[in-house]
Formats: structure tokens, C-alpha cells, sequence
């Protein structure tokens, strides 16, 4: 009798795992938050790339990405359809142009793969190529045009020893490489064509990484600056339709009034992104007069979200300022693509006749800002995107004793982008070892230790 020949899965059949893998790619994140998964989807990720061409390499990458930004950012649609004027089909189509657009990331991450990883490459050279192809890849895609750096990798790491070891040393980057080589050395250890050796190496290299991760968890890189504050952040919950209409913005101005009163037994008092539907010319000398005023008496030092317009030249930009016994503004630095700002007009001026955004032609602020003071330490601020950018985010250290981030979720409405942002803000308070302050209009406002 002849031995039964193993049936092996079609190409095609490999092709739909590959788009049901990036499917399941964003239960990793936030609120799911299954970390253990984010390792399983790379891993089978690195085999279906090692067993095929360059071409159909980069086809699975593509389909991986279409699974992972079609299931891990469809709240876009919500931002464009709910609140940007857009409708179904209009809301459907740049949803889809923007996924496909974020999938070609994936296209580049396989055929690269597979070109360090193909069937005659070692076991080494296999487990780095593939990390460096998926990580080069999350790069590219947090860089160009501004940068999308939405589930990338390394956030899915943020409540493992991986994410707690490396991200104060390595950052974000550093915590996606270390899970791509683990996720890379998993799938040698799975089998597939490798030999009994180099499935225990690929082993007992993951094992390493992660216990060189756990010690590193265990040491503490920073050490508080001074005395502790007491912080009072403040969630104003106001719809976006809500938001800029004439009509709510006295009662919207006395809501946070009200609101930060009950809190004047705190050093600082946070609110959120444009949190004053106002410019700051507009109620700066009487409605933010009094407030300070009052601020002061109480010894509570207020940092507000609001845009300020340059009354010379009419520029506007997104703001965060401080009010009570030191005054400043911060000038948000990273524009969001089609909300604050349209890359590339001549290419994409449909896109702005399509949405009707209000405030959508802030300036960017200068990359040479002083540092805010507010409950008597110097701070690190961020406006909503920014906390997405590592490299950003470091303004202002060393010399910030804390971070605070002010942001507008409201967009997004009950979709999972709050607590994927969240989940970001997170990775910034590991790199910079330090608190953060992060106020929301709505979604998710929080301490982070």
C-alpha cells in the first residue's frame, strides 16, 4: 500500500488566511488588548510569506492589511459620514481608498519579507528579516504623508514584559522589533521544513528576549522631580454636533466653569482639546479673565484646549493655554491629514469639497516652543494626534516633569478609536517615564502612571 499524501491548502486558501489573520490582527489591541495574539497573526504571517513567491508575498501582505485596517480603523467612517458632511457611498468609498491605501504597507512589509526570508535562508537571517520587513513597514507607514501610526505593533505589547522592558530604552519601534522577533522565532519553532535544532534555537531565543524584557520591566528609570500635585482633569462630554454652535457656547463655557469649581482643591486642572468652541481673542478678556482670577485665589493653575488666530494675519492655530499664576500657549506641531489640514491639494482637493470640517486650516506650531509651568513643574504637551508620533512626544524632556495630552475623541463617536488612542497614550508614558495627564472631550480621560 502507498502512503496517503498529506493534503496541503491551495494558494488561494492560504491567500483568505492571510486576510483572516489581519482580521484578527486588531483583537491585539485596545480594548481587547489580547497581546498574545498580535505574536500568533506575525508569526503565520512570516510562514505563509516564507512559502511563497515575492509577487504572492506581496498579495498576502495586502490582504493581511485589508483585514487589519478594514476590521481596526472602520470608525474612520464614522469621522467622515456622522460628522464630516459625507454621505453613505461618499463615507463608504474614502474609507476604502484610505484602507487600501494603508494595506499597500502591508504589500511592501511581505515582499520583503520574503526576499531576506525565502526557503534557502537560515534561521537567523529568517527571524530578522522578517522583523525588520514588518517593523521597516510600520515605520514607512507612521512617516509618510505626515504618518498613520495606528495599530502598529508594538502597542499591542504596552501590559507585557515586552512593551514594559523595552519601551523606556527602545520606545514604540523598539518594543514592535522585539515582538516581530519573537513572533518570527515562533514560527520556526512551529516547523514547517526546519530541522529539530533550529526549531529549539528559534525557541529558546524567543524565551531570552522575553526574559531579557521581564528584568529590564523591573528597574525603575526614573525618579519623581519633586513633591507630588494633585490633578483634577476635566471631560466635558459635549457632542461633536454639537460643539461649535453658536448657539451652546455660552452654555457650553459655563459647563466647564462649573465643572473645574467643584475642583479648586487641586494644583492643576486639565480640559480638553478645543474644549473653548471659541477663539482665544474672543473670551480672553472677559470669560478667561475671571477664571484666572479665580484659579489664582484658589492656587489652582488651569491648562485649556482652544484655538487662537493670529488677528494680523488671520492664522489659527490649535492651541493648548495656560491660565492662572503662569501664563503660556502651546501650538499643536503635527497636523491630522484631512481634518486640520489637505496634503497635497492639486490630488486631493475632492476630499475637502466632499467633508465640511469645521476648523479644518490650522497652522503648525513651531518646533522651538517654551515649555508650559503649570502646578509648578514645567510640562511636556501634546494635542490629540500628536501622542501617536514616539519621536514627538519627547519635546520637552528631559525638562518636563510630567506629560499631559489634551484630545477630541467625540469624532469617533462609540467606536474602538478612543481606547486604541488610549492604548498609544500609554506607550509615550513608558518611553518618557513619566506621568500623563490625558483629558478628552469625550472617550477616555485618564492618569497614566
Amino acid at each position: 500500500m502507498t502512503p496517503a499524501r498529506k493534503r496541503r491548502l491551495s494558494q488561494p486558501a492560504l491567500d483568505l488566511t492571510a486576510a483572516a489573520a489581519g482580521a484578527l490582527f486588531p483583537f491585539s489591541f485596545a480594548p481587547y488588548s489580547l497581546a498574545l495574539l498580535a505574536i500568533l497573526c506575525v508569526a503565520l504571517m512570516a510562514v505563509l510569506w516564507r512559502h511563497s513567491t515575492p509577487r504572492r508575498a506581496a498579495l498576502r501582505g495586502f490582504l493581511f492589511g485589508l483585514g487589519q485596517f478594514g476590521t481596526g480603523v472602520s470608525w474612520v467612517y464614522a469621522s467622515m459620514h456622522d460628522f464630516g458632511g459625507a454621505d453613505v457611498g461618499e463615507g463608504i468609498a474614502l474609507t476604502g481608498l484610505l484602507v487600501a491605501y494603508l494595506a499597500a504597507y502591508g504589500a511592501l512589509a511581505g515582499y520583503c519579507a520574503r526576499r531576506l526570508t525565502g526557503l534557502g535562508a537560515g534561521p537567523w537571517q529568517t527571524v530578522v528579516g522578517a522583523a525588520l520587513a514588518w517593523v521597516g513597514a510600520d515605520w514607512l507607514r507612521g512617516w509618510m504623508f505626515t504618518g498613520f501610526p495606528w495599530l502598529q505593533l508594538g502597542y499591542t505589547q504596552v501590559d507585557t514584559a515586552l512593551g514594559l522592558g523595552f519601551a523606556p530604552l527602545l520606545g514604540g519601534y523598539g518594543v514592535a522589533f522585539a515582538t516581530a522577533l519573537v513572533a518570527a522565532s515562533v514560527s520556526i519553532a512551529a516547523g514547517f521544513g526546519w530541522t529539530r535544532r533550529d526549531r529549539l534555537a528559534a525557541l529558546c531565543f524567543a524565551a531570552a528576549v522575553w526574559l531579557v524584557a521581564a528584568g529590564l520591566a523591573r528597574i525603575q528609570w526614573t525618579e519623581p522631580a519633586g513633591p507630588a500635585i494633585a490633578v483634577a482633569l476635566i471631560q466635558g462630554n459635549i457632542g461633536q454636533a454639537q460643539k461649535w454652535q453658536p448657539e451652546i457656547q455660552k452654555a457650553t463655557l459655563q459647563h466647564y466653569r462649573d465643572l473645574t469649581r467643584l475642583h479648586f482643591d487641586a494644583r492643576v486642572v486639565v480640559w480638553p482639546e478645543t474644549a473653548v468652541p471659541a477663539f482665544y481673542h474672543q473670551v480672553k478678556d472677559r470669560f478667561l479673565r475671571d477664571l484666572a482670577a479665580e484659579a489664582v485665589a484658589r492656587g489652582t493653575d488651569l491648562l485649556i484646549g482652544m484655538p487662537v488666530m493670529d488677528q494680523a494675519s488671520g492664522r489659527y492655530y490649535n492651541a493648548l493655554v495656560a491660565v492662572g499664576s503662569e501664563s503660556g500657549m502651546y501650538f499643536k506641531r503635527h497636523m491630522v491629514p484631512f481634518g486640520e489640514y489637505l496634503p497635497i491639494r492639486s490630488v486631493f482637493g475632492f476630499v475637502a469639497e466632499l467633508l465640511e470640517i469645521p476648523m479644518a486650516n490650522f497652522e503648525r506650531g513651531s518646533d522651538r516652543q517654551a515649555l508650559l509651568r503649570a502646578g509648578g513643574y514645567p510640562l511636556a504637551a501634546s494635542i490629540c494626534y500628536e501622542d501617536g508620533f514616539g519621536h514627538e512626544s519627547r519635546f520637552g524632556l528631559p525638562e518636563a516633569a510630567y506629560v499631559v495630552n489634551v484630545t477630541n475623541d467625540a469624532w469617533f463617536g462609540r467606536s474602538l478609536e478612543p481606547d486604541q488612542h488610549l492604548q498609544m497614550a500609554r506607550m509615550r508614558a513608558l518611553e518618557s517615564g513619566r506621568y500623563l495627564l490625558r483629558a478628552t472631550n469625550t472617550g477616555v480621560t485618564a492618569i497614566v502612571s
